[in-house]
């Protein structure tokens, strides 16, 4: 018998690891299609061969041609897995990389430690050998910073402009604070995290600066959506992160709408810049019926896959909808998803959307079941015993781990919903699960990693310590753990 395989090369530079056969690696994509008529042998471009055959010339084909830096065999990929914006190659906080420290202490398994530039809580973002992130020095001065990930050592600082962050106590804010940001006290500037597709890193602040740097540190361009599209009015910071699809580099911005207010709207939209110049391809206007604080959303746009058509899906103002990443063009949208705010953002597996109506409120379950204005019965389970206000869910398998701002962690079945397990963990939480090798790291504020199996019964693995406050979460690459620190970043091993 004999399998046939498609190889298709593309080489737009998004980075991307998909569900359906696509590897997104270096400079390249490539695709496996197979006859499952013949699920015995494979060949190439049509060709016969053996399995361990095709897979040894299937990396050959990409090594002389586009430099792939995947492996592909019969017993899956290995290969050091590039980590190229907030929640990973799918961003869904799930990794396929193996060799990961399980235990580790400031004195065990720190490969090395880099000192950073006070302070920021974005997630680094890594390629091959470099790791980007930035930073907010002394409430004035935003800086991208390019570390050497073998090393440690920062390779080159850029400053990528000003800003201040003003402050206020949490509580309601009257009619003119709602006109103006504000910043919780546990983010600055530089809590949006860089996202890179091999080339170029594009960098977001949350005064609104957007710009995007070689690996050289040359800067090819900088914007303010806050000087183009108006001042932001989310109530505790600008966080969103900005994605790259093909050559745009897409932004959200999700606010108080000031609408029961005198005078315009503040303005939420969606919007699409070229990667290289800057310039703008697409905006679509994002305005719901959310109220003041129930605007605002802190959460990235995430790009999935339904059915054959790419969707980008965004969470926030009460309403879940998704977007042509192409063109800006709204496919479908689920409202009156009644909460509050939002921090903790959507997931996917399983053809389902995972995400919570805000501050606590429901974990939805959701199966798009077409276009346009979609109705109730898409939600296909709802949770309400216990939701996150920050950490993003993950999911492994069929099972759904998510963690309380205050550390009650559970393990739902994802496909209904069921609760399987529920265990306090120590300290409070911020920075969003990871899924690697059948285990969940669980990182709290203060330094303290829980790692568990990702299994259906709950088994705690171990509690590693380190000196440092962490809300950034943690990022796998090369068989290595890094965690980003309000004042180090640590590589750790094994």
């Amino acid at each position: 018998m004999t399998r046939r395989c498609k190889l298709t090369v593309d080489k737009n530079l998004q980075p991307h690891m998909t569900a359906d056969g696509n590897y997104w690696a270096a400079e390249a994509c490539v695709q496996i299609s197979n006859n499952s008529q013949n699920p015995g042998k494979t060949a190439l471009a049509g060709g016969r061969t053996s399995k361990h055959d095709a897979a040894r010339h299937l990396r050959r084909a990409c090594t002389l041609t586009i430099g792939l830096l995947a492996s592909i065999s019969i017993c899956g990929f290995a290969r050091a897995e590039n980590w190229p914006r907030w929640r990973g190659p799918e961003g869904t906080g799930v990794s396929r990389e193996t060799g990961l420290p399980v235990a580790w202490s400031e004195g065990l398994g720190v490969a090395w430690k880099c000192r950073l530039p006070e302070w920021g809580t974005s997630t680094p973002a890594i390629w091959g050998d470099d790791i980007f992130l930035t930073s907010h020095v002394d409430d004035k001065r935003l800086l991208l910073l390019k570390i050497n990930k073998k090393t440690g050592r920062i390779a080159w600082t850029r400053q990528v402009g000003t800003g201040s962050a003003p402050r206020m106590p949490l509580g309601r804010k009257n009619d003119e604070q709602r006109r103006h940001q504000m910043f919780h006290k546990t983010q600055s500037m530089a809590s949006p995290s860089p996202v890179t597709d091999g080339r170029l890193v594009v960098v977001h602040f949350g005064g609104g600066q957007l710009a995007t740097y070689d690996f050289q540190g040359k800067q090819l361009w900088c914007r303010n959506l806050q000087d183009d599209f108006g001042r932001y009015t989310i109530w505790w910071g600008h966080a969103n992160s900005p994605i790259l699809y093909k050559d745009l580099v897409i932004s959200v911005s999700m606010q108080d709408s000031c609408a029961d207010l005198p005078g315009e709207p503040s303005p939420s939209y969606v919007v699409a810049h070229d990667k290289l110049t800057g310039r703008l391809v697409w905006k679509t206007m994002r305005m719901t019926d959310a109220k003041a604080e129930h605007c605002d959303s802190y959460t990235t746009p995430l790009l999935w896959r339904r059915g054959d058509r790419l969707e980008m899906i965004v969470m926030g103002g009460e309403m879940l909808d998704a977007y042509d990443p192409a063109t800006g063009r709204r496919l479908w949208y689920l409202p009156e998803l009644l909460g509050n705010r939002v921090i903790t953002g959507p997931t996917t597996a399983h053809g389902m959307i995972y995400t919570t109506r805000g501050m606590c409120r429901p974990l939805l379950a959701v199966k798009p079941s077409g276009d346009g204005l979609r109705p109730t019965s898409d939600i296909v389970w709802q949770f309400d015993r216990g939701t996150p206000d920050t950490p993003t869910p993950v999911v492994w398998g069929e099972l759904l781990f998510l963690v309380t701002d205050r550390g009650i962690a559970r393990c739902l079945d994802a496909l209904s919903g069921k609760l399987l397990w529920k265990e306090r963990l120590k300290g409070s939480y911020r920075a969003s699960p990871l899924a690697a090798e059948g285990r969940v790291y669980f990182l709290n504020m203060r330094g303290l990693c829980t790692v568990v199996s990702a299994s259906a019964r709950f088994d705690r693995l171990a509690e590693n310590q380190l000196d440092d406050d962490t809300i950034a979460s943690p990022v796998p690459s090369a068989g290595r753990l890094f965690i980003r620190g309000h004042k180090w970043l640590y590589c750790l091993e094994k």
